[in-house]
C-alpha cells in the first residue's frame, strides 16, 4: 500500500495552522471527517486512540517528519491525511527539529501487517530530501498530490 492509495488531494492540508503535535493531529483528523474517511460521530474516540499511541512516543521520525498512526476498529480500510506545516510543529522529534510534514493514517483493528507496511513506505518514501523539497515548496495540494503520486509509484 502506497501513500497515493490512501491520500486524495482533499486529504492534504496545505498550510497546517496547529504549533504543536496534538493540535496536528486533530487538524489532519478534522480533514479524515470533512473528506467522508472517517464519521463524525467516531471523532474524538479516534483522535484519543492516535494520541494515546502517540504519548507512547513520538512519531517525529527527524528530517522534519512526522507519522501518527494508531489502528481503530472504527474503520474498514486504511485512511489518512497529509499536512504541510511552513512555521514547523513541534513534535518532540527525535532529532529535536520542527516537523514541518506530518502524515497522520489509521489501519482497521487487527491489520498488523499492513500496519507495519504501510508505516515503512511512508518512511521511506518521506526520507528522500528531494522528494521533502518538492512538498514543502508545492503551491497546492493538487501539486503535492501529483508529486505524491509520481514518487509513490516510482513512475
Amino acid at each position: 500500500m502506497t501513500l497515493s492509495d490512501i491520500l486524495s488531494k482533499e486529504q492534504i492540508v496545505t498550510d497546517l495552522q496547529a504549533t504543536n503535535r496534538w493540535d496536528a493531529i486533530d487538524e489532519l483528523i478534522d480533514n479524515l471527517v470533512r473528506c467522508s474517511k472517517i464519521r463524525a460521530e467516531h471523532r474524538d474516540a479516534i483522535a484519543a486512540v492516535v494520541k494515546k499511541r502517540e504519548t507512547s512516543m513520538s512519531t517525529g521520525i527527524g528530517f522534519g517528519i512526522g507519522i501518527p498512526h494508531a489502528s481503530t476498529d472504527l474503520i474498514t480500510e486504511v485512511v489518512g491525511a497529509f499536512g504541510r506545516s511552513s512555521r514547523g510543529v513541534d513534535f518532540d522529534s527525535l532529532d529535536n527539529q520542527q516537523v514541518t510534514l506530518v502524515m497522520l493514517f489509521l489501519v482497521p483493528q487487527g491489520q498488523f501487517q499492513k500496519h507495519l507496511h504501510t508505516l515503512a513506505n511512508i518512511a521511506k518514501l518521506l526520507h528522500n530530501k528531494d522528494f521533502r523539497q518538492t512538498l514543502e515548496k508545492a503551491p497546492d495540494a493538487e501539486t503535492m498530490f501529483l508529486a505524491i503520486k509520481e514518487h509513490s509509484t516510482g513512475k
